[in-house]
């Protein structure tokens, strides 16, 4: 896999985002059993006007595999917006290197959040094991129950569910 910066000015690089992204949060929303996850309507013209910075996984072949999208917080932290995967890329390791490749090179030493819904297993698996210590559960909408991670700014991708975070 090759991570490189997205430029959703471009129509195709846009589409495709949009594309994937869709297709993603259809399965999660299986998994979590909550159909109302707000990308799964968000319009292209809406997704392209988000004030995030993109990365993309690109295979070999050039195809687009997955994106990580996240926005700057306060006190240097960095919130991690999206983290999307083609389904027919699912179990190839396209999130974990989309991830490791941000805390590492992208946001390197800057304490990391995310959520995810409670429910989304792999995901939540994905966050314990590269250093997010879990914090409490919260329900923004009836029938929607979500995890919230933190990893502190030293922590280190490899470190598994032993992360060093305050943040929980």
């Amino acid at each position: 896999m090759q991570i490189r910066a997205l430029d959703l000015s471009d129509d195709a690089t846009a589409t495709t985002v949009h594309r994937i992204g869709h297709a993603a949060y259809a399965v999660e929303a299986e998994l979590i059993g909550f159909g109302g996850i707000p990308a799964l309507s968000e319009s292209l013209a809406e997704m392209r006007h988000t004030d995030l910075r993109w990365v993309g996984a690109f295979s070999e072949s050039g195809a687009l595999a997955g994106f990580l999208a996240w926005a700057s917080e306060p006190e240097d932290g960095v919130s991690i917006d999206r983290l999307c995967v083609d389904p027919a890329w699912f179990r190839q390791g396209v999130a974990s290197s989309l991830l490791r490749h941000a805390l590492t090179e992208v946001f390197p030493g800057r304490p990391v959040t995310v959520t995810t819904g409670a429910a989304n297993a792999p995901a939540v698996t994905l966050y314990e094991r590269l250093g997010f210590r879990r914090g409490p559960d919260f329900s923004p909408v009836p029938g929607l129950t979500m995890a919230s991670f933190g990893r502190a700014a030293e922590s280190t991708p490899w470190e598994g569910g032993r992360g060093s975070s305050d943040l929980a």
